[in-house]
């Protein structure tokens, strides 16, 4: 549905997007995730063709946006990050005025209206201006109207920035029904918004591709047989055992009460799984343990971890 190679864009000096590439199959929800200025917004607004690539190529639902822009606009719904309105109209009028520039037929446009009124929960505002709406509510109408020409692919950047708790539940809610018969990119830094709306996420850091598969895939890899401990005993003896036992590993170590100690051990990427090394060694050591379990890795760890991989990294500037 949506393919994407080899996309860089510079603005000046500045190399924005590096090499950025992805295929969306039909049907999909993705999250675009990255930290501000990672180059998400620029990569969707030459996806959905407000900015040209300077190299590289898209497709979507078969058409060359580069070669057909006006062909492949019809293909999908836009929702940018700050959603242009006319707070002085009422919501359907609106409604029927964007159904127009869509190119809707006006055989069909009162139908259509009526149906994104109904899918974005807007039929009891309708006869409202937008003006006087929440900011919640004026998100939704940005929304209905990116749906009027009912969309193969529906595009959004940073759908919930600027709600409050209620509305984000809300739109997050909206997104996942709407995601259900379409393919849907999803743009945003908020790590719970991607993980409880989208089938598979892809990182971006300095305009380049760092991660890509679903939340489970990407914790699983960047689990690495870690382990979680609790122990007592003096510091230096716990680290000796520990490290006596997993010599590359990295080890984490927090004090708790009473000379307890919270110990984040990750082995290196050939050791065998902590956690029973582990607990051997500050066994041996006498070193008491009231806690050992494995890592628990979220996508906020991925995250990250994968900046901070990308950053050490040779030239890395994530």
């Amino acid at each position: 549905m949506i393919e994407v190679a080899d996309l860089h864009r510079w603005f000046g000096s500045v190399h924005a997007v590096r090499g950025v590439g992805f295929s969306i199959p039909d049907g999909q929800a993705v999250g675009l995730l990255g930290p501000n200025g990672a180059g998400k917004t620029t990569t969707l607004r030459m996806l959905t063709g407000i900015l040209r690539p300077q190299q590289g190529s898209i497709s979507v639902a078969g058409v060359d946006a580069l070669r057909h822009p006006v062909q492949s606009q019809r293909q999908f719904g836009y929702l940018p990050e700050s959603a242009p309105s006319y707070p002085e109209m009422a919501v359907r009028s609106f409604l029927r005025y964007r159904a127009g520039v869509l190119g809707v037929p006006v055989r069909r446009r009162r139908n259509r209206v009526l149906a994104v009124l109904a899918e974005c929960q807007l039929t009891d505002v309708s006869r409202r201006r937008i003006g006087q709406l929440s900011k919640g509510y004026r998100q939704r109408v940005a929304l209905a109207a990116a749906l009027l020409h009912d969309p193969k692919v529906l595009i959004l950047d940073e759908p919930t920035n600027g709600l409050d708790p209620t509305q984000i539940r809300e739109a997050r809610s909206l997104i996942g029904d709407l995601a259900q018969n379409r393919t849907v990119l999803v743009s945003s830094h908020i790590l719970p918004e991607i993980e409880r709306t989208c089938q598979r996420v892809i990182i971006i850091g300095a305009g380049r591709v760092l991660a890509d598969g679903t939340p489970e895939e990407l914790c699983r890899n960047i689990g690495s047989g870690g382990c979680i401990a609790e122990v007592r005993g003096h510091l230096a003896a716990i680290e000796f055992a520990i490290k006596q036992a997993l010599p590359e590993c990295t080890l984490e170590t927090a004090p708790l009460e009473e000379g307890w100690w919270h110990c984040t051990i990750r082995p290196g990427p050939d050791a065998p799984s902590s956690l029973e090394a582990v607990g051997i060694a500050l066994g041996t050591a006498k070193c008491p343990i009231r806690l050992l379990r494995p890592e628990t890795i979220g996508l906020e760890d991925v995250f990250v971890r994968v900046l901070d991989e990308a950053a050490r990294s040779p030239g890395g500037d994530a």
